[in-house]
């Protein structure tokens, strides 16, 4: 049994699960969506939704108080991983901001939902070592449809 035992270990030691939970976060937002095992998957959700509402409630409070958004900003950045390489359309390496890209883009796309940001959609199992996978994506906005 696993009573009051929280969190997965994923046979890592400290260091290596909260790197690894920075990069997939960042690759998260940078990307909006990604395939990963399942444990990961799991593993991840809560991380990227409270990002997700920590870049919210500073976009919403920046508009009385400008320095609770620098604040927000500053506590995101040292939470999850600053940049990615990305492919652009024509195959070239850039550099994406990934704190940039979440408070212009993903953030206020969810202003007005309580929470639930991402989804977790199972698939088929890995063919090398037959493990779970897994998708994990942020969701679309409903409002705007």
């Amino acid at each position: 049994m696993r009573h009051r035992v929280h969190g997965r270990k994923l046979g890592r030691d400290k260091a290596h699960r909260n790197a690894l939970r920075r990069n997939m976060v960042a690759d998260l937002i940078c990307h909006e969506k990604i395939v990963t095992t399942e444990a990961k998957a799991r593993m991840l959700r809560p991380t990227a939704e409270k990002i997700i509402t920590l870049a919210k409630r500073g976009i919403a409070n920046s508009k009385e108080n400008p320095a609770a958004g620098v604040h927000a900003r500053r506590l995101v950045a040292g939470r999850i991983a600053r940049t990615r390489a990305v492919r652009n359309e024509d195959g070239k390496l850039e550099d994406v901001d990934v704190v940039k890209k979440l408070f212009n883009d993903v953030a206020p796309r969810y202003m007005d939902r309580p929470g639930g940001y991402t989804r977790i959609v199972k698939m088929d199992r890995r063919p090398g070592d037959n493990a779970k996978m897994a998708v994990i994506m942020l969701v679309e906005d409903t409002a705007a449809k």
